[in-house]
């Protein structure tokens, strides 16, 4: 999952209809919002649809190397003070010998709302931007405004669905914990995460993000001896400074073909 406060936030994109961009009905992705029910504890879930044109895809929180990273700004909502976004396992997409990591086709993605007034309806207006692509990726902003109800609702199995879908944490998916090591660079540092991770099938792929957006963080090296796995980055700023961030904010993602799981934090 994937907080954010109202006033900075970043994920994809809310909006009942993209612009036509190609496809032979003349939209490549049409977008909008399943308005989801209140809980019991006063916060809101809801979730973003996203479908798109056979063949097409758009991207996961951290996107690769040559993806684009979703964004949106809900600044001028009501009745809102901040999201969680629980996204599902995305996949590893490879297309002219670059690996990206996002959702072909079709995505649901949770959004959990906290609400000013748990009792009272909210209303979102958001900025948006997201990147859909095939062969190229367009890039587009897009404005919308949503209201979800401050009745409970039935539970959408879609949303539900999504939700289930996620990536193991370490104690479910019985990981040990999780040592980094740092190492020099041409232009930065080089980061090593190396722990005890049962396999989770087929070729793995790693993602490792770092909680800094001023850093560029390469597509990991990943090896796999027995149980021990380990997944290495080059990192650098990208204004060319010192690199610095917080060891326990590291966050590795392993998918492979039978899921994926996520680990928090160097032991």
């Amino acid at each position: 999952m994937q907080a954010f406060g109202i006033a900075g936030l970043a994920a994809l994109a809310i909006t009942a209809a993209l612009p036509a961009l190609a496809g032979s009905d003349g939209a490549v992705a049409r977008v909008d919002f399943l308005p989801g029910w209140r809980a019991a504890d006063g916060r809101h879930m809801a979730a973003l649809r996203v479908e798109m044109a056979p063949g097409w895809h758009t991207y996961w929180r951290a996107p690769g190397e040559v993806g684009i990273p979703p964004q949106f700004d809900f600044a001028g909502s009501d009745n809102l003070l901040g999201v969680t976004i629980h996204w599902p396992v995305p996949q590893v997409i490879r297309s002219n010998g670059y690996a990206s990591v996002g959702y072909m086709d079709y995505l649901i993605l949770p959004m959990e709302f906290e609400l000013a007034q748990d009792d009272a309806p909210a209303f979102l207006e958001a900025s948006i931007s997201i990147g859909v692509c095939e062969e190229i990726c367009v890039p587009f902003n897009a404005d919308v405004r949503a209201a979800l109800p401050a009745t409970s609702g039935r539970h959408d199995m879609r949303i539900e669905a999504a939700l289930a879908d996620r990536p193991l944490s370490a104690a479910e998916a019985q990981a040990g914990s999780m040592d980094c090591d740092l190492g020099p660079a041409d232009d930065g540092i080089t980061l090593n995460t190396s722990l005890q991770l049962p396999s989770v099938g087929g070729a793995e792929f790693a993602v490792i993000e770092l909680g800094n957006a001023d850093l560029w963080v390469s597509t990991a090296d990943v090896v796999r001896q027995g149980g021990r796995f380990t997944a290495s980055v080059d990192v650098s700023s990208l204004d060319g400074g010192a690199v610095a961030f917080d060891r326990a904010g590291v966050r590795l993602t392993v998918l492979g073909q039978n899921g994926a799981v996520e680990i928090a934090g160097c032991g």
